[in-house]
């Protein structure tokens, strides 16, 4: 079984799309809409995100979504563009076997990037 989707409530979705694309490389899903209510977004292995405004977003403590990187240097380089971007975000750290940090973005949801250590 593939999962299809995974859909987004935020506040803001300009501000989302410019950095799920800029810092995540994310790209916007072919002859699908994209405006200030909603947009759909491909991965590198075209798995679909769709983000949509929402007026109140509250996910519950746990939830997050993660980007998995191929190298503690490649979460190492998105920490650093992020905060070169004006965001402010905890420095990544070991957390079982892994180098991760989590951004909480301003348009109201969690991002986790990580990468296995050797």
């Amino acid at each position: 079984m593939k999962l299809n989707h995974i859909n987004l409530g935020v506040t803001d979705v300009p501000q989302a799309v410019e950095i799920f694309e800029r810092f995540f490389g994310l790209r916007q899903a072919d002859g699908m809409p994209r405006t200030d209510a909603m947009t759909f977004l491909l991965d590198d292995a075209d798995s679909l995100i769709s983000v949509f405004r929402a007026k109140d977003v509250v996910y519950p403590k746990v939830f997050h979504i993660g980007f998995l990187q191929d190298s503690p240097e490649q979460v190492r380089a998105i920490h650093a563009q992020l905060t070169q971007g004006g965001f402010t975000v905890p420095a990544p750290r070991e957390n079982h076997g892994r180098l991760t940090f989590y951004f909480d973005a301003p348009f109201g949801v969690v991002i986790e990037v990580e990468s296995f250590l050797g």
